[in-house]
């Protein structure tokens, strides 16, 4: 889960492009990243930390140019060595940047084809310099002897047909304009915008709607699955659908945590589909618990409050901030470590203790992947006073791991694969569990767009949308998710 934005303006992009990747920080914590073209010249800054740490001043006056990419960074292989911020850049053909949202799944075998088949080097772990090497390759055999919206369409076809996966790109081609791009399943966001100015139309693409608002552009529609949009430096548009057998699917996680609820995503309102959630979960209440006991209903902040205040307003129980959020302490589920997550928890949510005192409480979170937050909250709720603390979840039981660029640890790390919801519901220490049903699941995002005929729910049922997910490819994948590699990656790249 990254964020990626891209602009081609009237005026120099460096502002929009900065404030673009400020309201889109929940997606990457980790690094950040803009390039721009400055009249025959490619200018880059990148670096580890949140973007207001990377770029400053001096930094902000030397990004000109009337049209840039920037990115910023969720470590998917839990690396976060400065060396695979992004952008990416390669100098052949006319020199290229490009950033990318989302996970290679043939990762390994196009490393080895761009090596001995383009001849061409990478220098970095990271999949998405992969698809940098891979889009300039076919782009310079796809030119005669000067670029045009054909040959960069053409390129993206032989991408198409060698990259497998999730990926939302964006791709700066020095002197020329920007190409964007999305895999034939749409599995991560992309958003096409436009502005007028007195000066003409300026073009916009980024990962949610939420950008295209902050900065005042129209959204104009999705980017669709296998399409790719090509806008010279002039503004002109130029559009294709480049792999014909492409069909929407997509990430139902993006609206149950990644995404922000101001967002649409694929003509889904992201806070719309949350209310269902929550009113999904009051259905499943009244069914289950017909004689519950509950006193009050507690949102996890901030992903579980939407969900969590439907879920209220349908069952006519009140709903209180049980918990206040420390707002400089990052997305525990992002965090790189298991040890960090844990020294987070704590410092990121503090209880109200008189909410909790002598009370059934509900505790309402978007989802639960390791039971680390959970657990530890169930124990704050229960030292501050409650006298039973229930906890539900907006998301079905998260089984499996996340090949499309979502960080899911490995299997033996997520707390629901091989225990039953009373077996979960004790480990974390909770007096009940309940968890959302993945077909109200996806109703509830579905019911926002009733055009997709399916989701991208892995996570959930262990189905892989794009056919090429084994065993082994799950056991690799494991060797290198799992807390201990993180941590020898980490060591690594701090020595």
């Amino acid at each position: 889960m990254c964020g990626i934005v891209g602009i081609v303006a009237k005026s120099n992009v460096n502002q929009s492009l900065y404030d673009a990747l400020t309201v889109l920080q929940h997606r990457g914590q980790d690094a950040a990243g803009i390039c721009t073209d400055d009249d025959g010249l490619l200018r880059m800054r990148k670096d580890n930390g949140l973007v207001r740490d990377v770029f400053d001043d001096r930094h902000m006056q030397r990004l000109n140019g009337r049209m840039g990419i920037g990115h910023c960074r969720y470590p998917t292989a839990g690396c976060s060595s400065a060396a695979e911020a992004q952008p990416f850049y390669v100098n052949a053909p006319f020199g290229i940047c490009l950033a990318h949202n989302g996970n290679l799944t043939n990762s390994e075998q196009l490393t080895k084809e761009v090596f001995s088949t383009d001849r061409r080097h990478i220098n970095t772990s990271s999949d998405s310099e992969v698809l940098l090497n891979v889009f300039a390759h076919e782009l310079q055999a796809a030119c005669d002897s000067e670029l045009t919206p054909d040959a960069v369409f053409r390129a993206v076809e032989n991408v198409y047909r060698r990259c497998k996966g999730a990926y939302a790109a964006v791709a700066l081609i020095h002197g020329h304009g920007i190409v964007t791009f999305r895999d034939p399943y749409g599995i991560r966001p992309l958003i096409l915008g436009r502005r007028d100015t007195v000066d003409g139309v300026e073009t916009i693409f980024a990962s949610e709607s939420v950008a295209l608002d902050s900065l005042g552009f129209d959204t104009v529609r999705d980017v669709a699955p296998g399409e790719a949009i090509y806008v010279d430096q002039y503004g002109n548009r130029h559009e294709r659908q480049c792999a014909p057998s492409a069909q929407l699917t997509p990430c139902i996680f993006e609206h149950v945590y990644l995404a922000r609820p101001d967002s649409v995503v694929d003509g889904i309102s992201v806070y719309k589909a949350r209310l269902r959630m929550g009113e999904k979960l009051a259905d499943k209440i009244r069914r289950e618990l017909p004689d519950h006991d509950i006193d009050v209903i507690m949102p996890i902040p901030d992903s579980g409050r939407t969900s969590a205040t439907a879920m209220a307003a349908a069952l006519g129980i009140k709903c209180r901030e049980g918990f206040i959020k420390n707002r400089y302490i990052g997305r525990t589920f992002i965090m790189p470590g298991q040890k960090e997550r844990r020294r987070s928890v704590r410092k990121k949510l503090n209880p109200i203790g008189l909410e909790f005192q002598g009370k059934v409480v509900c505790l309402v979170d978007d989802s639960i992947v390791r039971g680390t937050t959970c657990r530890q909250l169930v124990q704050m709720a229960r030292k501050a006073g409650a006298k039973k603390v229930y906890y539900v979840s907006a998301a079905p039981p998260v089984r499996f791991p996340n090949v499309y660029g979502i960080d899911m640890p490995a299997s033996h790390e997520l707390i629901a694969p091989g225990r039953t919801n009373e077996q979960i519901a004790r480990e974390i220490g909770a007096d009940l569990l309940i968890y959302q049903d993945l077909e109200d699941l996806v109703d509830c995002a579905r019911e926002g767009n009733p055009l997709i005929d399916e989701f991208e729910c892995s996570v959930f049922d262990g189905e892989y949308v794009t056919g090429d997910i084994d065993q082994e490819y799950l056991d690799n994948l494991a060797r290198l998710r799992n807390d201990q590699a993180k941590a020898a990656r980490e060591a690594s790249a701090g020595a």
